[in-house]
């Protein structure tokens, strides 16, 4: 199968074409997605969370990041794989530089970085050094304890015109992926409409270009509070594999996620 890039998600937004991603943190799963038809996914810091067992994202480390996209790489080889760098690992741009060399290294295409504005010198460092860049707005889980919990973003002019500014900023310094986490439905419009690069929702409604769902969202076994964005593809079809090729579907045809997955 011919490896995926971001000049093919391009496409796919010119075109008005939708793709779904999804995270992913071994090799069995990464096959797995593979297989089904999931062709750009991410060793997100939510493993923090979904695999290792704490309370948020902030004690994942690089080495962690590195240890996962190793083994999602080797499920996966022809896969666009994005990489978080994981809180702290961005504080400065020569920071962000040697923490993304160590995962590019481990078998990423491109990493993740969360925050606005003042990231714009760290994007374009990456960028100029061949380290492609995805951004990350909205409900930023490195800042819950900025947000004081997992807030909606973006509600209000001002909040909606300061994040699209950002995304604006993002795209001028090079990055080429736009994540949109937990951003009213038509605010995340707006914004894709107005990058020319591929923006990714979360929690963002079905405007964007393409759609992202923690793997355990997918499959119903995230313990605790569920996310309003979440939806149980494995209950709907009994089956992991089915649950993988109708989540593909219903994002590629616009159905997923529906508006009791969005945020006004």
């Amino acid at each position: 199968m011919k490896a995926t890039t971001i000049t093919h998600l391009r496409q796919l937004k010119e075109q008005n074409k939708k793709f779904a991603s999804i995270t992913a943190y071994d090799y069995s799963f990464a096959r797995l997605f593979a297989d089904e038809g999931i062709s750009v996914m991410l060793v997100g810091d939510s493993l923090g969370m979904t695999v290792q067992g704490y309370d948020s994202t902030l004690p994942v480390t690089v080495d962690d990041i590195a240890w996962c996209t190793r083994a999602v790489r080797r499920g996966a080889p022809g896969c666009l794989l994005l990489a978080d760098l994981p809180f702290m690992a961005y504080a400065t741009p020569e920071q962000a530089f040697d923490n993304a060399a160590q995962v590019m290294r481990a078998g990423a295409n491109m990493v993740k970085i969360e925050g606005g504005q003042w990231l714009a010198d760290t994007v374009r460092l990456l960028t100029e050094r061949a380290v492609p860049v995805c951004g990350h707005l909205g409900l930023t889980p490195q800042s819950v304890n900025i947000f004081g919990g997992y807030k909606v973003q973006g509600r209000g002019d001002a909040a909606a015109q300061t994040l699209m500014e950002d995304a604006q900023a993002l795209e001028a310094a090079g990055a080429q992926l736009l994540v949109l986490e937990c951003v009213p439905k038509a605010l995340a419009q707006r914004i894709t409409d107005a990058l020319s690069i591929p923006v990714i929702g979360i929690g963002a409604g079905n405007g964007t270009d393409g759609q992202i769902l923690v793997m355990h969202d997918a499959f119903g076994i995230t313990g605790g509070h569920i996310p309003k964005f979440a939806k149980n593809f494995l209950a709907q079809t009994g089956d992991i594999r089915a649950a993988v090729r109708q989540y593909v579907a219903e994002v590629e045809s616009g159905a997923y996620p529906g508006d009791e997955h969005s945020f006004e």
